[in-house]
């Protein structure tokens, strides 16, 4: 039986994403964490930007995947980061500053082998992941019940940036309807994407991006236990980040 432990957006929370394996009890050996019961962690994208460590997180979820020790799936600032290192015109805004100023540090040998593990990693993820027999649906900001099983641009827009509608936020962020509450699937489906003070759990879909970047909590979904696991984040807490469901 697949037993995961699936943590939300970390942003480059490294603290954050260290504290929450220990509490969970995974074991860090030589750099990366090891559940001593053979469990597997899971990620559902946006690794990186803002947060202070971002290449420090892609080295360990990268290592962690490549030993089959963890499932991944790329979220909307994994794809930013992904087309800017392969030189294509993106705006380096929105948290990619952070990620970039990190990279431009590091001395050329360092940033390449972490670029191409990065570009490695993000290549060769499915851009959403069925798991336990299709019983586990990892998505970067969810997939709609109709576009499962599906792969076209509709797809990947749906499940790199969420339900949007082609409006904007006064802060620039995309207007996202609230999918989760029309899904009448019997998958589980857990994603991120879009903050909230708490894990949601909503029909068969739990969002766990609890924020951690924006100083709320690091969160992790335990499977299939269904227990949710957090540590409160060391950033400064930002508010008007975090939505706010009917």
């Amino acid at each position: 039986m697949l037993k995961i432990d699936i943590i939300g957006d970390i942003h480059g929370c490294i603290d954050e994403f260290k504290e929450l394996t220990i509490k969970m009890g995974y074991e860090w050996i030589s750099g990366i964490p090891i559940h001593p019961e053979n469990r597997v962690l899971g990620f559902v994208g946006d690794l990186t930007d803002r947060g202070k460590n971002s290449m420090e997180v892609v080295q360990i979820v990268y290592d962690l995947w490549k030993n089959g020790l963890a499932h991944y799936v790329p979220g909307n600032h994994c794809n930013k980061l992904y087309r800017y290192l392969l030189g294509n015109k993106v705006m380096i805004a929105h948290g990619l500053e952070t990620t970039v100023e990190e990279l431009d540090r590091l001395a050329p040998a360092e940033r390449s082998k972490i670029t191409d593990a990065f570009k490695i990693l993000y290549e060769e993820a499915p851009l959403y992941s069925l798991l336990d027999e299709g019983n586990l649906i990892l998505a970067h900001a969810g997939i709609r019940g109709d576009y499962i099983g599906k792969m076209n641009e509709k797809v990947k827009t749906f499940v790199l940036y969420g339900d949007i509608t082609g409006e904007r936020n006064p802060d620039g962020s995309p207007v996202r309807r609230d999918w989760a509450k029309h899904y009448k699937g019997s998958s589980l489906i857990v994603y991120g994407h879009t903050p909230v003070q708490d894990a949601r759990f909503i029909n068969r879909t739990v969002n766990i991006d609890s924020g951690a970047v924006f100083g709320g909590k690091l969160t992790a979904l335990r499977y299939p236990e269904m227990e949710i696991v957090d540590v409160p984040s060391s950033m400064p807490y930002v508010p008007e980040k975090f939505r706010d469901f009917d």
